[in-house]
């Protein structure tokens, strides 16, 4: 294998990089300029003119764009202008690497050519059944929808919000907080950044409801939807038996741009995600409209670099937005910890208690679902799942290792003033714009159940 191609993973955020720098700097106005940053990249990495498709490919790709084969560059710029999002699909193939690919341990051939299988079912399999499909050789690249969001930021027209996922803590560094983060983040140009782990508190809520009604003897029991969707699509689309039993919840991600949207006229959403499964969340037809862009920690990074923002010059914007069981929802069991905690309080003397089996990993998710036809009466009546190995901290797109990502979130959360989803208040000034008075009033107001569902 030719090594240009080695690590291309690295190489691509290099030319996302450069893609950030040159358009936010307005150095980004014709076809030429494209063919400039192609050559340039060209020239460093030591691909020969024959690659210079590939090369363009990637540029597209960074751009939020479908790759166009050999073509040269025409309309990106044109299309870019427009702020248009991303189209399905989310993950595209690119020719080249392939074609010279022999390497014995590739992760093709375990899973099978990209050509053949993983490819033709790739927008499936992002969502329910495999965590990481990404090409070391950079046969295989998901669309980066950074370069739109720069136009919405430079026009103040409409305010732009950015939600964060709760695996976002110490993705930056250990020394760089939330506060920083939100700092940070405002200095690029957004209105404010939201912890989506105070909308997992309303769904934390909705999910205790639903399982007290529904959870009434030892023979039931309740699949949470709250956050993965692969879990959610791997049950919907593999295991239709059991699917009546999945929580019609949306994910938090889907509920902080409804919510935000209903709160703030003319607002776009920005979701910050530790994954890719979440680009082609937001594109589904029935939640479609919630989010209008994903960005991933690893392309966050390099947006800060490529703007050279300095976070020892930054004020630390401190807010606290969420519980300690909305903030540990990025990893394995924080959905049943933080259920359990509102359930508790709802129904303090339940005689049937919450029984939760935590589940994390494709192969485990599969193991579970495929024995729940034969449960036993006494199992676990709360089941969740998460598509990642360690939950959402151990996502394809983190910065940092699983064990120190878990650490930083459960420290994050006990550093919350807030006990549960049931005590957050910032949740009451949200329900208090649907008319809402009190938790119990909660499920008995109708837009917001069905802002909070899926169709």
């Amino acid at each position: 294998m030719d090594d240009k191609y080695l690590d291309f993973n690295e190489k691509r955020m290099h030319i996302f990089n450069e893609l950030v720098k040159r358009y936010w700097n307005g150095e980004l106005k014709g076809v030429d300029n494209l063919n400039d940053l192609a050559e340039y990249i060209k020239i460093k990495y030591g691909f020969s003119e024959s690659d210079i498709p590939f090369i363009r490919n990637h540029i597209r790709l960074a751009m939020g764009q479908n790759p166009k084969g050999e073509e040269s560059f025409d309309d990106e710029l044109t299309i870019l202008n427009s702020s248009m999002k991303a189209c399905q699909p989310v993950v595209s193939k690119l020719e080249g690497p392939c074609k010279q690919c022999d390497e014995i341990n590739c992760e093709c051939n375990d899973l099978g050519k990209y050509e053949s299988r993983i490819y033709n079912r790739l927008n499936e399999t992002i969502s329910c059944g495999y965590s990481d499909f990404s090409c070391d050789f950079g046969a295989v690249a998901d669309k980066i929808e950074f370069m739109p969001v720069i136009d919405l930021l430079k026009d103040k027209d409409s305010p732009v919000y950015v939600t964060v996922a709760p695996a976002i803590v110490g993705q930056f560094g250990e020394e760089i907080s939330m506060g920083k983060l939100r700092s940070a983040l405002k200095l690029l140009g957004f209105k404010d950044m939201i912890e989506v782990a105070l909308f997992a508190d309303i769904l934390t809520i909705k999910e205790a409801y639903e399982f007290n009604d529904l959870v009434k003897s030892e023979d039931d029991f309740f699949l949470t939807s709250c956050c993965c969707p692969m879990w959610f699509n791997m049950i919907k689309k593999v295991y239709p038996d059991i699917y009546n039993y999945l929580s019609p919840s949306i994910s938090p991600m889907i509920a902080s741009g409804r919510i935000l949207k209903k709160l703030y006229k003319n607002a776009k959403v920005v979701f910050i995600s530790p994954c890719v499964a979440k680009k082609a969340e937001i594109k589904e037809p029935d939640l479609e409209g919630a989010i209008d862009y994903v960005i991933n920690f690893r392309e966050l990074k390099e947006i800060f670099d490529a703007l050279n923002v300095d976070f020892s010059e930054l004020y630390d914007d401190d807010k606290d937005q969420a519980s300690f069981g909305g903030r540990v929802y990025a990893r394995t069991g924080g959905v049943s910890f933080s259920v359990k905690t509102v359930l508790n309080r709802l129904e303090p003397t339940r005689v049937i208690k919450l029984k939760a089996l935590k589940v994390n990993g494709i192969k485990e998710c599969k193991k579970v679902l495929d024995g729940l036809n034969s449960r036993k009466k006494g199992d676990p009546n709360f089941i969740e799942g998460m598509g990642c190995v360690g939950g959402c901290v151990g996502g394809p797109k983190t910065n940092i290792d699983l064990e120190k990502a878990t650490k930083l979130v459960n420290n994050f959360g006990e550093d919350s003033f807030i006990l549960t989803p049931f005590d957050n208040q910032n949740v009451m000034k949200i329900l208090d714009h649907f008319n809402i008075n009190s938790i119990q009033e909660f499920m008995s107001n109708d837009e917001l159940k069905e802002m909070l569902s899926r169709e």
